[in-house]
This record gives C-alpha cells, structure tokens and sequence, in this order.
C-alpha cells in the first residue's frame, strides 16, 4: 500500500524550515503526519589529513548539548562544493586542494525532508588569514585532528553521538577502504 495525502498545510515556517502537518492514510490506517523541510541541502566535509587524522569540531548544540562533529553546515543557496569549502574554512580554518563528493543521505527521513551531501577533503593546509570569530559565531570550543581509527572509536563507545557525523564517517571509510 502506498501512503496517501488527503490534506496538507504548513503549520510553521522560518528562513531555513518549514513545517507542514498532512491527513494521511498509510500502512497503519489513517492519521495525521508532520513533516520537516530544510529550504537548503546542508553539507557535511571528512577532512582527513596526510597523518590519516580526521578533523573534529567540538560545539554545544542548542537542542543536545555538547557535541563531536565533523565540519557542517547549510548551503545557503550555494553549489554544495562550494559550501563545503565555505563550512571547513569557517569552523576550522582550513583549506584543501583536493575534494571528492562521497554521497548524500537524508537527515531523519522519518520525519524530514532534510537532503546532505558529504564531502571528503584531502591536501589540506591552514588558510593564510584564519577567521577564528566564525568559529566563536558558530559556538565551536575546540578543533582536533583525531586518528581514523580513534574516531571509529569514539562512535563505538558513545562519544560521538551525532548521527549525520556517524554516517559521514562512515561513508568516507568505505571510500578509503576501511571497512573491508
């Protein structure tokens, strides 16, 4: 049985979601639906260095608290490349020479339509003139390059918990040929 719609209306919107609530029938009977939109895809940047060390950013987030990811953010309209590049150099302060698009994944695809596209970044240097107070504005406490295998680590005992950052990883180890 496919879902049907017999009703839909935005119940919230902002510059970066909307919300909308549908009467639906689905594979349970009938209901009611809510469902996030994100307005821009986000990106999300594995920057792995020549030492096979992963760049991770530590910030609090409103809605969980303190958090270990890798470099992220939204497009903001802009080619997904071209965020990327934006978001690694704003909460790091670094740059690459070498970019390989790895994937997309849909944030909570039970309830959002949320669309990420995940980038790998190698050849990286620090920029010449780094902007630290992008990294203040966007809450990051610390940067850190943490071995490959150390990150793999940190998901399996729970210190990252972050699931888009969980499944980045993820995909750059089967790009790079970790999991084999």
């Amino acid at each position: 049985m496919s879902w049907i719609t017999h009703e839909s209306s935005t119940v919230y919107e902002n510059p970066w979601i909307s919300v909308r609530e549908d009467r639906v029938t689905g594979p349970g009977g009938d209901g009611i639906y809510g469902v996030v939109t994100m307005r821009n895809p986000a990106v999300f940047v594995v920057a792995v260095d020549e030492q096979d060390r992963v760049c991770l950013v530590t910030l609090e987030r409103y809605t969980t608290g303190i958090s270990i990811e890798v470099p992220a953010g939204g497009s903001d309209g802009e080619d997904p490349l071209v965020a990327a590049q934006r978001e690694l150099a704003e909460e790091t302060g670094f740059e690459a020479a070498d970019w390989i698009p790895i994937g997309t994944m849909n944030a909570l695809n039970g309830i959002a339509a949320a669309p990420e596209h995940v980038f790998l970044a190698r050849d990286l240097r620090p920029m010449p003139v780094a902007d630290t107070r992008t990294q203040t504005e966007e809450g990051i406490d610390a940067v850190a390059w943490v071995p490959f295998a150390e990150v793999l680590d940190m998901i399996a005992d729970g210190r990252i918990t972050d699931g888009e950052t969980v499944a980045a990883i993820a995909m750059a180890g089967i790009r790079l040929g970790r999991f084999r």
